[in-house]
Order: structure tokens, then C-alpha cells, then sequence
């Protein structure tokens, strides 16, 4: 009897998934409820780790931007304010080391471009004068053209990703030539990049979104390729936490996100299974 009663059971799940199936082409409502079931089911790779830094007490202002010297295992982190530390310096463990207010007014971005011989670290500082050195493209909403270029970084293969916030796309170029390869906007609809780096294997890109406090791990295409932005994996910052710029460290794969609402940078790390993959 009991068998009898499972089997029915089944038939009924059966028949209510065929009913549901048939509907949600003719329900955007039913449609929507399927979609954010396959979001929250996407692929999980990251996790934040909640013990970086040691002492968050050195926080002292809005932090911008964050870069990664994965040679020297160190972490830079530029903040603004009134009568604080600009520069601060922590190991990747979260150890802080160091911090300096001179030579930097108000930093945006950073880049940390260390070699065996010497370590340095490149800000860009909005706050004091300079020279335009090299310029490719100009305002506006065609290919090659831009509306807030907030993050570039370039990988392997000789291809620079623009980060082009304004207009809601990732512009992709040539390093030697400059030539044009192609754009993505179907990830962007509801926001804009604010910042682009890639994973130490290249297989993702790992995307900030400003206003939604989101971060997205794009699959990267193949050479030769630009294809669509293809979403393999977020994570949902809480409100206003606003994370502006993001660095990769190239060893561990650590990512480093510099939050201007939150006042602080943190740290998420790669789960074990894809820490593995990217080392194997």
C-alpha cells in the first residue's frame, strides 16, 4: 500500500512540473523566479577571509585603491582624508608594516610593478599636477571611445581590458597595435565596471561593480576571441560598502578589494578545489 502511495506521489510531482514548464514561457513572473534560482545556484570560488587584516584600526579614511607586489608577499593600500596616512603597506597574511602621508595628496589608483632588483609601486593622485604622457581614444559611446576608463589590465595573450564605466562596457585592444578586438556590455546593464583583473591562470575576470557593491567572475574567452561576457560567479557586498578598485595577488590568488563606503579593504580568498586547479 505504501508503494501505491509513493507512486501516485511521483505522478503528481510529474504532472505539476509539466504544468510549471508550460507556464513560465507565457509568465515573465514565473521566468524571473527561475532566473534568480540559477543565480543563487551559480558556482561558488571565493570566500572572504574575515581575519585580514590583523587590525583593521589603521583605516583611518576612504579607502580608493589597493595593489598587490605578489614578488615581496605585500599589500598597498591608498586612502584619502584629512590629516591621516595615505600609503599604508601590510604583508598578505595582514601584518601591517609601515605607512607614509608625504608625496601623495589624493590618491585614485595604484599599481604595484616590483622586479628582484627594486620595488615599486605606481599611484596615480588626482589631487596634484601632471603631464599626459600617452592617450588612445577620446569621449564617447563608440568603439575606441570613453566615458569614465576606470581600470585596465592586460593579459597574457597581449590584450588590454579597459574597464569603461561611463558607458557600461569592458573595451578590449591590442597592447602593440591598438587596434579595436571587440566590447561587452550584456553584464553591465544595470552597472558599470569599476574595476577589471583576471585570475593567475586567466581562466576568469573578476569585475567590480561600484553602485550595486557587487564583484562578477566572468569566464575569460579564448585567444582570438571576445565573444559575450558570460557570468560564472558573484558576490553580493552588503549596501553602500561601494568597492571601487581590486588587485589580484598572482601567487595565492587572493583578492584584495578596496571598499570606499565600507572604509576598509578586504580579502577574499580562492576556495580549495579551485585553489588546486590553478596550481596543478
Amino acid at each position: 500500500m505504501a508503494r501505491f502511495w509513493f507512486c501516485v506521489a511521483g505522478a503528481g510531482c510529474f504532472l505539476a512540473l509539466l504544468v510549471l514548464h508550460s507556464r513560465i514561457r507565457d509568465s515573465p513572473v514565473l521566468r524571473e523566479f527561475v532566473f534568480q534560482v540559477s543565480w543563487r545556484t551559480e558556482e561558488i570560488l571565493y570566500r572572504l577571509d574575515v581575519g585580514w587584516p590583523k587590525h583593521s584600526e589603521y583605516f583611518t579614511g576612504a579607502t580608493f585603491c589597493v595593489a598587490v607586489d605578489s614578488l615581496n608577499r605585500l599589500v598597498y593600500v591608498a586612502q584619502r582624508g584629512e590629516n591621516i596616512q595615505k600609503v599604508l603597506v601590510f604583508t598578505e597574511d595582514g601584518y601591517f608594516l609601515r605607512a607614509w602621508n608625504y608625496t601623495v595628496d589624493t590618491p585614485h589608483g595604484m599599481f604595484a610593478a616590483s622586479t628582484l632588483h627594486e620595488q615599486s609601486v605606481w599611484i596615480t593622485d588626482v589631487g596634484s599636477d601632471f603631464m599626459v604622457l600617452w592617450l588612445h581614444g577620446e569621449n564617447g559611446t563608440g568603439p575606441a571611445k570613453f566615458s569614465i576608463p576606470h581600470s585596465v589590465t592586460v593579459d597574457s595573450a597581449g590584450r588590454v581590458w579597459v574597464a569603461d564605466r561611463g558607458n557600461k562596457r569592458i573595451q578590449v585592444f591590442d597592447k602593440d597595435t591598438g587596434e579595436w578586438l571587440g566590447a561587452w556590455n550584456n553584464c553591465f546593464t544595470e552597472e558599470g565596471p569599476s574595476s577589471v583583473r583576471f585570475t593567475p591562470d586567466e581562466k576568469y575576470l573578476v569585475i567590480a561593480q561600484l553602485n550595486l557593491s557587487r564583484l562578477l567572475f566572468v569566464a575569460a574567452p579564448p585567444v582570438g576571441s571576445i565573444g559575450y561576457c558570460s557570468v560564472i560567479s558573484s558576490i553580493q557586498l552588503a549596501d553602500q560598502v561601494l568597492p571601487h578598485l581590486l588587485d589580484v595577488s598572482g601567487k595565492t590568488g587572493a583578492i584584495y578589494v578596496a571598499e570606499i563606503g565600507a572604509r576598509q579593504v578586504q580579502k577574499y580568498v580562492p576556495l580549495n578545489s579551485y585553489f588546486s586547479s590553478f596550481h596543478s
